[in-house]
């Protein structure tokens, strides 16, 4: 009966589970069927009703886990929520699509990724050809509401992708998590460092990138790492 309970609350905000892929599934469908989650997508569902505007769209908000297996993960950076601006949000932390204009943090990113290892910065927002070679690009809140930030941090989200971060962490290997800014180094005890490379420095926003994250060498550091482990460095 739970089972059948998630999936009619939540069928309007939740792929079904065997549009994942495979190495997702078994784990997604224990959390969908948990009584948190049931209490977030009703959460969701009320605010739709009554006329709010979420972002990002329905059929982006678990973009990050439907193109991407576990184990094909690399690198996940963790972000805090989605843009809440009009075209923003496109279900990648840090990410906007094609065309729009690049956010300060991801230029931030950009300039350090120039400095670290040389690649010329990206004209373009969109990170889906990190996607597409595997780094993981998670917001902590799946959702927000349009205009205001962190406005579904206290929904339930932190307890999903806890259990996402710790899922990789236990059940996988030889990943890079970097960590930016205090809210993502509260989740350093949910990974096994012996088995993964935690980085951790401050935020890319304009307000603290120069306190350390500018001249981090994370993406050197990362790719470095993952050679030696055998995988493939990602082309920043």
């Amino acid at each position: 009966m739970v089972g059948r309970k998630t999936q009619d609350n939540s069928s309007d905000f939740i792929p079904p589970v065997h549009n994942f892929p495979t190495g997702w599934r078994d784990f997604l469908k224990d959390e969908f069927e948990k009584e948190y989650f049931q209490a977030l997508v009703n959460s969701l569902r009320h605010e739709e009703n009554a006329g709010i505007k979420i972002y990002p769209p329905k059929r982006a908000i678990f973009r990050v886990f439907l193109r991407t297996q576990p184990q094909n993960i690399r690198v996940v950076i963790l972000g805090q929520d989605p843009y809440h601006a009009e075209g923003q949000a496109m279900g990648l932390s840090f990410s906007v699509p094609e065309g729009i204009k690049i956010p300060p943090s991801l230029r931030n990113i950009y300039q350090e990724i120039e400095q670290d290892v040389g690649s010329a910065k990206s004209l373009s927002g969109d990170l889906s050809r990190w996607e597409q070679q595997g780094v993981f690009l998670l917001n902590a809140s799946l959702t927000v509401r349009s205009g205001e930030a962190a406005s579904h941090s206290r929904l339930g989200w932190h307890h999903f992708t806890d259990s996402v971060i710790r899922y990789l962490g236990h059940y996988h290997s030889d990943i890079v998590f970097l960590l930016w800014g205090g809210h993502a180094h509260k989740k350093t005890d949910l990974i096994d460092s012996k088995n993964h490379l935690v980085l951790k420095t401050v935020h890319p926003s304009p307000l603290s990138a120069y306190r350390g994250f500018l001249g981090c060498g994370h993406f050197s550091k990362a790719n470095q790492w993952l050679s030696q482990r055998g995988r493939d460095p990602i082309k920043w």
